[in-house]
């Protein structure tokens, strides 16, 4: 009997994960390709919990750079983790595992306010619960709202699944050849080497409420369940 090394996880997804090589949109072979992975470590017995990004659709800091007010803009690309919660959600009720979405923004026909006790009753039930709409404030990442979010339920570990990249390097490997992965790292040293693996307050949070990060590819089919059974990929970050 395979054993999974964590009881609850926030799986935290880019929004560039759900579009594949397109690099805009939903792609529905990888939101398939991903939902499978997730049945797969829920069938384990995992409580599972996933934070998604929007930038597939929208990025707040692009529309105010633009020249749009940054509160409407990060309004937007709340809006835009709402739709990928949706579409995630049917990929993971057609392989028979239930799910709920829960938002910050209230949108009551379509998911669920956020409501912790609730969300916490839906894990110990064995549903899937995706959060959306980030915490719901201008001006805070989804990185952030996964590390709120995993503090809230008492998750044991936040899994950061990257779209072709297997973990946290010294340099962008895919401009620098020599740039070397680091196996562990200290949430000091992401932030005192300035490595951009998540925004500084999303790593603070973590650093203070001692939560663990992996960072890993999600491209590579099966990578979610080595993740969750303790297998060495990625990069580790904690508290040292």
């Amino acid at each position: 009997m395979t054993t999974a090394s964590y009881r609850r996880i926030v799986l935290k997804l880019s929004g560039e994960a759900l579009s594949g090589e397109q690099g805009f949109g939903i792609e529905p072979n990888v939101i398939q390709s991903i939902a499978s992975q997730v049945k797969e470590i829920a069938e384990l017995g995992v409580e599972v919990a996933i934070v998604v990004g929007g930038g597939n659709i929208w990025r707040g800091k692009v529309g105010s750079e633009m020249g749009m007010d940054r509160a409407n803009a990060d309004y937007m690309g709340m809006l835009a983790t709402i739709m990928n919660a949706l579409a995630f959600q049917d990929s993971l009720e057609n392989f028979g595992i239930p799910t709920r979405v829960q938002t910050s923004i209230e949108m009551r026909q379509v998911a669920e306010p956020y409501i912790r006790r609730k969300a916490i009753r839906h894990l110990e039930k064995k549903r899937v619960v995706i959060f959306a709409a980030g915490t719901g404030n201008p001006y805070f990442s989804t990185d952030t709202t996964a590390a709120l979010r995993a503090a809230e339920i008492e998750a044991d570990v936040i899994l950061m699944a990257k779209n072709n990249v297997d973990g946290v390097y010294t340099a962008d490997p895919k401009f620098n050849k020599d740039a070397k992965k680091y196996d562990e790292l200290s949430y000091m040293e992401v932030l005192n080497e300035g490595l951009g693996v998540m925004d500084s307050t999303a790593s603070s949070l973590c650093m203070d409420n001692n939560i663990p990060l992996l960072v890993f590819s999600v491209t590579q089919e099966g990578n979610i369940k080595r993740a969750v059974l303790g297998e060495k990929i990625g990069t580790v970050i904690r508290r040292k």
